[in-house]
């Protein structure tokens, strides 16, 4: 259904994924594989939802199916660029879509970085959507400044950054900025669990609801 185009991003460029529903703009942000087929498809499932989905390559044509490879590339990946690149894809889609708002979703590496473009781009981020986000301890994160709205999706078996104790501490902290933010911790769950593609850890019924959750949220707010 997508192509892989470039946009703008602070003088260079970066690739993505894009999945145009005609709609509007929200990015889709891989986990620490990288821009793999996952993803595109997350982004093909937006688009026949109405929305124009576009998943940035943020390892720029790095992929790994290997986990220490994983870390790797994610401990690796300079932060002030992700930044940048992120905030290109927020112009990208303003500029296809015609809208000044978009949403923002991700997954595992990439929940984190959703939040951290939230904080980044509150001129044009109003609803975000992260999926166990992790983040490094050295992510960029001005949690005053986020004007999105907040709906987070996490597994009662995961730990540290996206342990259930951290998402409710993070729901609690953005509360109590006056931010609206609520974080959903499944009973049962495990670290992925919206990843069709791991058997392992795969939850079908949750994820259903989760993406749902998801919809309604970028239809209310986009």
């Amino acid at each position: 259904m997508g192509e892989m185009v470039e946009f703008r991003s602070n003088g260079g460029t970066c690739g993505g994924y894009l999945a145009d529903g005609g709609g509007p703009g929200v990015i889709v942000i891989q986990e620490w594989w990288g821009l793999v087929d996952h993803i595109k498809d997350i982004a093909d499932r937006f688009a026949a939802e109405g929305f124009t989905a576009l998943a940035p390559d943020m390892y720029h044509g790095v992929q790994t199916t290997e986990p220490d490879q994983a870390g790797k590339l994610l401990m690796s990946m300079n932060l002030a660029t992700a930044g940048k690149d992120l905030s290109g894809a927020v112009d990208y889609l303003r500029e296809r879509t015609g809208r000044d708002k978009v949403g923002v979703t991700g997954f595992c590496m990439g929940g984190g970085l959703s939040l951290m473009v939230a904080c980044q781009r509150p001129d044009a981020v109003a609803a975000c959507a992260p999926f166990y986000g992790g983040m490094r301890p050295d992510t960029p994160v001005d949690w005053d400044a986020i004007a999105a709205v907040v709906e987070g999706h996490y597994a009662e078996n995961d730990r540290g950054t996206a342990s259930p104790e951290a998402a409710r501490q993070l729901e609690a902290d953005l509360r109590g900025k006056g931010k609206t933010a609520t974080f959903h911790v499944y009973p049962g769950t495990h670290h992925a669990f919206f990843n069709d593609t791991r058997p392992d850890v795969y939850d079908a019924a949750v994820s259903k609801t989760a993406w749902e959750r998801t919809l309604a949220l970028f239809r209310a707010n986009l």
